[in-house]
């Protein structure tokens, strides 16, 4: 299965998977507001042996086929403060 990547210019870090290249009226009115313009980034097979680097290629997969469409948001980073270091100050 072929995607076609779109990074999206107003929001850092989040990409559009398409299911055909420039089919940006499968992207629901709201989401292609609040993305603002998309720059094409990348083509790529999809294939089950696929690995990406930050989302599972199986949910990518199903949801072009269900939506055409997969959003890839940027990574949750956690506070590194929150865990118990072993002082006592």
């Amino acid at each position: 299965m072929l995607a076609f990547v779109y990074k999206s210019l107003k929001k850092a870090n989040t990409y559009v998977y398409l299911a055909a290249r420039d089919d940006f009226a499968r992207l629901p009115e709201p989401l292609r507001t609040q993305l603002g313009a998309l720059q094409f980034v990348l083509e790529v097979t999809l294939t089950p042996e696929r690995k990406l680097a930050q989302e599972n290629p199986e949910v990518v997969r199903a949801n072009l086929a269900a939506r055409g469409f997969h959003i890839q948001f940027p990574p949750t980073v956690e506070d590194p403060m929150h865990e118990d270091w072993g002082t006592d100050v």
